[in-house]
């Protein structure tokens, strides 16, 4: 995915849910404020977002510009409707989020430690993957990391198992650069 292509989402994204502010909660929200990101960050071909004002309006995008739609053929890439429910972060993760801009459309990301908190919890090879990269570019750092999960609101040795992935995303990544 590059970033003249998640904007090219948002744009048929704003068109389809006559809405024009979006969050972006999955792997390639990274593009918004990095997006000359490494490539091992940028392989997943789907875009997942909802409107931020009509969540609900996530499934005419699903429909019209899902996985296997005519749009996802012609270009190779496609939007996710999600919902907020999607992407676990902690209650305050509003706070840290940045707002960018692609013409008339406020898209809203939420900060990267957040992002791949949820990556954490969700837990799959590739989570881990992205988690290591964003390590290993320096684009996240451990402790913050540690310290959003803590503010998931789980139980101790639920938040203890998640900041011990974590750490092991670490030092993977401090020993395979």
């Amino acid at each position: 995915m590059k970033r003249e292509q998640l904007e090219h989402v948002l744009r048929a994204c704003a068109a389809i849910a006559d809405e024009k502010s979006f969050v972006v909660v999955g792997s390639q929200a990274v593009l918004m404020p990095h997006p000359d990101a490494p490539a091992e960050l940028l392989l997943s071909n789907e875009i997942d977002l909802y409107p931020a004002l009509h969540p609900e309006r996530s499934d005419l995008i699903d429909g019209a510009i899902g996985q296997l739609s005519l749009f996802h053929d012609t270009y190779g890439y496609y939007a996710d409707g999600v919902g907020p429910e999607t992407a676990v972060m902690p209650a305050d993760w509003m706070t840290f989020a940045q707002l960018h801009y692609v013409n008339d459309i406020t898209v809203i990301c939420p900060d990267l430690h957040d992002l791949a908190g949820s990556k954490c919890v969700a837990g799959r090879d590739k989570d881990a993957d992205w988690v290591r990269s964003l390590l290993r570019h320096g684009l996240i750092e451990l402790p913050r990391l540690l310290n959003r999960l803590s503010a998931l609101g789980f139980a101790s040795d639920r938040t203890g198992t998640l900041q011990e992935w974590a750490r092991r995303r670490a030092a993977e990544a401090a020993t395979h650069p």
